[in-house]
């Protein structure tokens, strides 16, 4: 309730701003902190200040971007404007996970939550090996046939890709489950043809590295970090949520 409340006057403070009261509908205000952020943007590299003039100007030429921008609005220039949405919606979600005040977690919700989440923090099995282009299978025993003799053109070693440190997780996604398979079944230091979802490969597994479980007591800064940041992003998302119910969507086939 108490988000739903800061989040109430959140969205009131910013509708204040972008869409003020009728009867002050033509009141600009230049704040101090606003003339204060023109000053201090003014030079990147902090050398020095703006004249009175160039500030002046600096002012002037935001007002009439406001009084363009209210115009515009007024017209309902900014409907159908994807890039005008999005824009607007990215920065009230800024200013909503920035009202979103997440304490820090007890022990126990935090060896908890690792406990839920601790693959995240695992060192994955992973392989090194290497391979040629993709190609049709006649292609790749010839230069598997090569590559034993050693008479592999220059051209094919410089397209020879190393892979290094590869998590066996990721394989699948980018090779396939049958390369992913072949190539963990394969002998070390060995060239081999395997085929990729792309074709035909010649591959050689060089390492494979078992994969490691994280301790909480090892992570345990870090992943404060994260549940903190999953934290703030759950509670700001409950935010939007809320904000979802007081709409009537229809979804159209």
């Amino acid at each position: 309730m108490l988000h739903f409340v800061v989040l109430g006057a959140l969205i009131f403070s910013i509708d204040a701003v972008l869409h003020p009261p009728p009867k002050d509908d033509k009141l600009i205000t230049v704040t101090k902190a606003m003339r204060q952020s023109f000053i201090d943007n003014f030079d990147e590299d902090k050398e020095r200040v703006p004249s009175d003039a160039e500030l002046e100007k600096m002012i002037e030429s935001w007002v009439a971007s406001e009084i363009l921008y209210r115009e515009g609005k007024s017209l309902g220039v900014d409907r159908g404007d994807d890039m005008i949405r999005d824009r607007v919606a990215f920065k009230l979600q800024l200013l909503i996970f920035d009202q979103i005040r997440v304490p820090q977690p007890t022990e126990e919700q935090l060896r908890a939550w690792f406990a839920d989440n601790h693959a995240r923090f695992d060192e994955p099995e992973s392989v090194g090996f290497y391979l040629t282009p993709p190609t049709d299978e006649a292609t790749a025993r010839q230069r598997l046939d090569d590559i034993v003799k050693q008479h592999e053109t220059e051209e094919l070693q410089k397209q020879t890709r190393a892979v290094l440190g590869r998590p066996v997780t990721s394989l699948a996604a980018s090779f396939g489950d049958g390369f992913r398979d072949a190539l963990l079944a394969m002998p070390q230091e060995q060239w081999n043809v395997v085929q990729s979802k792309d074709g035909w490969h010649v591959v050689r597994l060089d390492s494979r590295q078992p994969g490691t479980l994280a301790s909480f007591d090892s992570v345990r800064d870090q992943a404060a970090k994260i549940w903190h940041t999953d934290e703030t992003r759950k509670r700001a998302w409950e935010a939007v949520g809320r904000l979802k119910a007081s709409y009537n969507i229809r979804y159209e086939q």
